[in-house]
């Protein structure tokens, strides 16, 4: 008789094959969706997250809230990974694209049970995907050129609408567009937004509507001493990661000494060290210190004797972005090839201007005029560290999404309405295929649905009539031949259906194309597995019984 194959493989462990890993697969991806579905869109709800140690998240961030929750299934951590993607890639669309990867094996499934092989629905799936991106940059994109600088208000405003600053995007808009156009750098013919030379501040009180934006790189400290100057002009900065304290003897180490003169000799010492190492500083030019470290109480008078501000405890990301800002590096050690120690000029970064100047209730450091490039802060207000955090999340996304519009010069209208075009363009292409595919085809249209869908359904509006609605309109535009009808989408405050491109409910193109190419990237990933192998885990023996 002939031995079963896995008596022959002789596994150590569990293994799952055929439909029933597929079910299983499909059905965690499901288990994500279904987290996400409620937090999605401008009438989404938060989610509430309290990690083991205690610390409480209130986001309704797609890619917060994948980072916080413990993941144990291998496909269900492929959509976790997935939506970090898209957070580098674009910085929004982060739970749009967990739907409609869930979506998409979802609709999977349902053609393997009517025995179509998964090859043939993955050659489908590619096919529409790569149809849908083309009409997509045919006719539907806008360029932003055809458009007024209200445009890039809209789009702040769009990807603020699912957030809470949803309601004070009037207010927060215009502070994100400025923040990010001030910052515009030029080379090589192309213009560049770099969004880490705006900083963001939280600080608790007053209201969300009493933050500010200012321009120069404001660092959440004060100058070490009262004796130093408030202002320093034609600043440069030494960037230090290297405490400026008295040396003391480590631990362990012991001497005798057996004349009183030579403790005071030893005490001396240690003074004269820091001394020569902050002279080392100065004697550069330097006339602004910034340490991530602390700086002794009895060090503080030679900077005020050099006329210099110097800042302790600053945070190390703040110091890093001051050095790509100022043109300056970031010094670890004064330790020199030659066994002695040095410090260069060439580390120290340069500025117009650094000043203390007081904002609300508390003094900040502003560093004006970089060297390299012009840098902006946003200082936001709240009553308490959840609001201020998810606040900052909406902020970056904000920012994220004005960075594409304006380096591709592209936008979508929303509210569903790609999604919807592109569902019809692509039912209607399928109908011209032949082969099996044409299944595959027409499911990925059908899945592209489950965005509005989800729209309206987080808004408390009858999905069913709504989507119905949407497509007929969709459908005119092939009908009467009318692109505008394009641009529908829907209004989720008075349940109907509008010109999006009209109503200022705009996206970067960006967002569109690359969410359509990971969740499908994705879903055939997870489609492709037929069998899993779970190993089980080994005991480790004792090593005394050996």
């Amino acid at each position: 008789m002939l031995r079963q194959a896995s008596d022959i493989l002789a596994i150590d462990g569990d293994r799952t094959s055929g439909n029933d890993i597929r079910n299983e697969n499909v059905q965690a991806c499901q288990t994500i969706q279904n987290i996400m579905k409620t937090s999605f869109g401008p009438q989404g709800l938060d989610k509430m997250l309290v990690d083991e140690v205690g610390d409480v998240t209130v986001t309704n961030d797609g890619a917060t809230i994948l980072n916080l929750i413990e993941v144990n299934h291998p496909a269900a951590k492929t959509l976790v990974e997935l939506a970090q993607t898209q957070d580098e890639a674009v910085g929004d669309g982060t739970t749009s694209v967990v739907l409609l990867a869930a979506e998409l094996l979802k609709q999977a499934q349902e053609l393997i049970k009517e025995k179509i092989h998964p090859t043939n629905i993955i050659s489908g799936y590619k096919l529409a995907t790569r149809k849908a991106i083309e009409f997509l940059k045919s006719d539907l994109q806008i360029s932003t050129g055809s458009l007024d600088t209200n445009a890039l208000i809209n789009v702040a405003k769009t990807s603020m609408s699912s957030k809470i600053l949803g309601p004070e995007s009037d207010f927060f808009a215009p502070l994100c567009v400025n923040a990010l156009l001030a910052v515009k750098v030029t080379s090589g013919g192309k213009d560049r937004y770099p969004i880490k030379a705006i900083n963001i501040l939280k600080q608790h009180g007053k209201s969300m509507k009493e933050s500010a934006s200012v321009n120069g790189f404001a660092l959440n400290n004060t100058r070490a001493a009262q004796g130093m100057p408030k202002v320093i002009k034609k600043a440069k900065i030494a960037l230090l990661d290297i405490a400026l304290n008295r040396q003391k003897m480590k631990l362990g180490v012991k001497v005798q000494i057996t004349d009183p003169k030579e403790l005071e000799a030893i005490q001396e010492r240690e003074q004269t060290l820091i001394r020569d190492r902050i002279k080392l500083v100065l004697d550069t030019g330097a006339n602004v210190i910034l340490t991530t470290k602390g700086i002794d109480d009895m060090c503080l008078k030679y900077f005020v004797e050099a006329g210099a501000i110097a800042v302790r405890r600053c945070d190390k990301e703040d110091l890093k972005r001051i050095a790509k800002l100022t043109g300056g590096n970031l010094v670890t050690s004064f330790a020199d090839l030659e066994g002695g120690e040095s410090f260069s000029a060439e580390n120290l970064g340069e500025a117009e201007e650094v000043a203390e100047e007081a904002l609300a209730d508390d003094n900040l450091i502003y560093i004006r005029g970089c060297k390299l490039t012009s840098s902006q802060s946003l200082i936001l207000r709240g009553a308490n560290s959840f609001l201020l955090d998810e606040m900052s999340r909406t902020i970056h996304d904000a920012l994220c999404a004005l960075k594409r519009v304006l380096e591709s010069k592209f936008v979508v209208p929303g509210g569903g309405a790609v999604e919807t075009a592109l569902s019809v363009h692509l039912d209607r292409f399928a109908m011209t295929i032949e082969t099996r595919e044409q299944l595959a085809i027409a499911a990925f249209a059908n899945a592209l649905l489950v965005i509005p869908k989800t729209l309206a359904v987080n808004a408390a509006l009858d999905a069913t009539e709504l989507v119905a609605k949407l497509r007929a309109y969709h459908n005119d535009a092939y009908e009467q031949k009318n692109k505008e009808y394009f641009r529908y989408g829907l209004d989720l405050i008075d349940g109907n259906v509008r010109n999006n491109s009209e109503a200022g409910v705009l996206e970067p193109a960006m967002l569109k194309t690359k969410y359509l190419q990971f969740a499908t990237e994705a879903a055939i990933t997870i489609l492709r597995i037929d069998d899993m192998i779970r190993i089980n885990e080994k005991e480790e023996q004792d090593p005394r019984r050996r």
